[in-house]
């Protein structure tokens, strides 16, 4: 360990040496004269436009006052938000509930297929399903055929 400490010891001092051996450089006219313009420009704020740090202690203690007085405010709104967010998910169940039924009547629909797995053939079967389609396209084209002259001709 002191090896290791003589060793950086050695490293500061060339470091050291090498640093004060480059001698005092002025900054950049022009970058001097930015800065200090913006050091007058930060002096000339008001003590409202400067950090929380530079304010007078009257302002600093009202702030700190009035956050403290609206603190239970906050504490309430956030119990109130929760307790909408949470009836929102309970409102948000009801769909749920209705995908589960519709599910169940899927699921309820294929059971019963199965019982004429053994006494429709087939066929048949893709035959109803077919004419089933139709039927809905047909459905849906009359709607749209009705619709337009209902309401698009009036």
């Amino acid at each position: 360990m002191t090896r290791d400490n003589a060793r950086q010891d050695v490293d500061e001092a060339l470091v050291d040496r090498g640093l004060r051996g480059l001698g005092v450089r002025r900054a950049p006219a022009g970058l001097e004269a930015r800065v200090f313009d913006e050091l007058a420009r930060r002096a000339a704020l008001p003590w409202w436009r400067r950090s929380f740090a530079h304010w007078p202690p009257t302002p600093r203690a009202a702030l700190l006052l009035a956050c403290a007085g609206l603190a239970p405010l906050a504490w309430r709104a956030g119990a109130c938000a929760a307790a909408f967010l949470n009836d929102g998910v309970r409102r948000a169940a009801v769909p749920l509930a209705l995908v589960r039924d519709i599910l169940r009547t899927a699921i309820d629909a294929q059971s019963s297929l199965r019982l004429f797995d053994g006494i429709v053939p087939p066929t048949w079967m893709v035959g109803i399903l077919v004419i089933t389609g139709i039927l809905y396209v047909v459905l849906i084209a009359l709607t749209a055929i009705a619709y337009r002259t209902l309401y698009l001709n009036t």
